[in-house]
């Protein structure tokens, strides 16, 4: 492919529900923090990747303390987290050119194969946008909330077959994704194949990884701890 090829990596979150003191992208997974483990899965993939890292404003120094600790001397631009992570990625990519393809990923999903990322980034030599996606296996049902009870809404009823998980890394032109990040913010943009499809770019959709999950809980973080040790 003659387009260089970019990784947002967006690590903005406090992550709070961990009930943690450190951010989630920075505690212990094997030896390793979270984020390190996230970026290594990209450079594995393509060496010459380049790597815009998302951080909290209160924690870009402590990042780069760790790196300098664990001799971790990756090329790296590190951007602002901001609000939102809509925010975020729109001020990251402004640190990336036109005429690239650029990935962006949560640096919380660090199980992501190289060769997921390899396969992906060869499609999009025919492709405006690229969205990994993952089979939902349980039942689903349509519910509302009144108070603390869930009820159910009559008439609505999902297909399982036809509903799938959306994962990242979430790949576009460059191009494309600047220009859809101009748009003003809306609360629908819940990742940036929403935010890319409101601006009516194209989006092609590939298996993802059942295992590339993002680590928001306790029990997410002992479950990637348990499949890195396999």
């Amino acid at each position: 492919m003659d387009r260089k090829f970019y990784a947002v990596i967006v690590a903005a979150g406090s992550g709070l529900r961990l009930g943690s003191s450190v951010p989630k992208q920075f505690l212990d997974l094997d030896g390793k923090p979270v984020l390190r483990r996230t970026m290594e899965q990209f450079l594995a993939a393509v060496p010459d990747v380049r790597l815009v890292v998302v951080l909290p404003r209160d924690w870009e120094d402590y990042w780069k303390q760790q790196c300098i600790e664990s001799n971790f001397n990756v090329p790296q631009v590190l951007s602002r987290g901001g609000l939102t992570r809509f925010h975020s990625v729109q001020a990251a990519l402004a640190k990336v050119p036109d005429g690239a393809v650029v990935a962006v990923h949560d640096g919380v999903r660090p199980l992501v194969s190289p060769a997921l990322i390899r396969r992906m980034l060869e499609m999009m030599e025919e492709r405006h946008a690229l969205i990994p996606v993952t089979p939902v296996a349980d039942t689903l049902k349509v519910l509302r909330k009144e108070g603390e009870e869930l009820l159910p809404v009559e008439g609505r009823i999902l297909d399982r077959s036809e509903v799938y998980a959306a994962q990242t890394p979430q790949m576009f032109r460059s191009e494309d994704l600047k220009a859809a990040y101009t748009q003003p913010y809306d609360l629908s943009f819940t990742d940036d194949a929403s935010v890319a499809a409101s601006y009516g770019i194209p989006l092609s959709f590939v298996e993802g990884e059942r295992y590339n999950l993002k680590i928001t809980t306790v029990q997410d973080l002992e479950v990637a701890r348990k499949l890195v040790d396999l």
